[in-house]
């Protein structure tokens, strides 16, 4: 007898991060809104990072806490992110080792305000915190705010 693929046809990263979104909504939806659980999620997330992805996810925290201080803390599939006040996901860093890539991916969902004509980009490969960075990811938040 054949064994059936349940998986759908998902990496076992990628079922792990359905299972850890699953998991996030349920707990959302105890916790409401609050800024201190998805505050506390996300530091648990950053927590858990490799040092290398870790920093990255430092330098958004931080940008955000700065430029978007009304951007929600969350987690979105396990990733560090920050959402508006209706819990849309915002901003997000996808952590290169999570899906085992050379690089981390920072993120914009649909209500980031980065539309420019009929295309634009709405992830950007990140390997590295500089001053460079800081100052891009800077503009691209205030601008998904806007």
């Amino acid at each position: 007898m054949a064994k059936t693929d349940t998986s759908g046809g998902l990496s076992a990263e990628e079922r792990d991060a359905v299972k850890q979104r699953a998991k996030e909504l349920r707990e959302q939806e105890k916790a409401g809104k609050s800024r201190a659980a998805g505050e506390k999620a996300l530091l648990e997330a950053i927590a858990q990072l490799e040092p290398d992805d870790k920093l990255l996810a430092e330098g958004l925290r931080k940008v955000v806490t700065e430029v978007a201080p009304e951007l929600v803390p969350k987690t979105y599939y396990g990733m560090p992110g920050y959402a508006n006040s209706e819990g849309k996901m915002v901003v997000f860093i996808q952590p290169a080792m999570k899906f085992k890539t050379r690089y981390a991916t920072l993120g914009f969902e649909g209500p980031a305000n980065l539309d420019d004509g009929d295309l634009w980009p709405v992830a950007f490969a990140i390997r590295n915190w500089t001053p460079a960075v800081e100052q891009k990811v800077i503009e691209l938040v205030r601008r998904a705010v806007s």
